[in-house]
């Protein structure tokens, strides 16, 4: 099941942590096959805004509307470290959200993510890029319209990083969204940029 046409957006958005403002007056806007890359330095508020568009966590000010699924990469691959990969990867694939049991597409995306040598080994002895590969692989399961990738290249080698940014283009060539917080260039045709330091308030304090 496919969302007929995506939609990510929000308004005047502002959050904080404890007393300080992150950021204020954040506008963003995404239709079907636009990616975003959002910029700024360690506690900037990019992943804070990532939780806040995922409904994780609510924004101090403004407002989100979403149309289609969302799904969440992060540091967390929310994979049972004592299974195997392949059968860590099926536990989701049958966890299907639309309920049209197992698709799985998770378990194919393994191949796609260059781990298909790895479907037997324990989760837990996964290198960080190893977890972050299959990880993606989740999330190509959960066939979410809306990806919010929070740092989905760190600890990634260079054909990791290859791999990675050919899946959001598959993803994004099938009129998807994707909104992605990183330190490193994104090599995506037509990428858009927002730079969270535009909406720094230069007290950082709530008023």
């Amino acid at each position: 099941m496919q969302d007929a046409s995506p939609a990510l957006s929000a308004r005047s958005l502002a959050c904080r942590r404890g007393d300080r403002l992150l950021f204020r007056g954040l506008d963003l806007a995404l239709g079907p096959g636009e990616a975003l890359h959002v910029t700024g330095a360690n506690g900037s508020g990019k992943t804070t805004l990532i939780r806040a568009l995922a409904g994780l966590t609510r924004p101090f000010a403004g407002t989100i509307e979403n149309t289609g699924a969302i799904g969440l990469l992060d540091e967390r691959a929310a994979l049972d470290p004592d299974l195997a990969l392949g059968e860590a990867i099926r536990f989701w694939d049958r966890i299907d959200q639309y309920g049209r049991g197992d698709t799985g597409r998770g378990n194919d995306a393994i191949g796609m993510l260059g781990l298909d040598g790895l479907r037997d080994v324990p989760v837990r002895y996964l290198s960080t890029g190893q977890r972050k590969r299959a990880a993606m692989a989740v999330l190509i399961g959960r066939d979410a319209a809306i990806w919010l990738l929070d740092e989905p290249l760190s600890g990634l080698d260079a054909a990791g990083i290859d791999l990675m940014i050919d899946r959001v283009a598959d993803h994004l060539a099938r009129g998807r969204i994707a909104l992605i917080a990183s330190h490193q260039p994104l090599a995506i045709r037509g990428l858009k940029t927002l730079a969270i330091a535009d909406y720094t308030p230069a007290a950082g304090h709530v008023a």
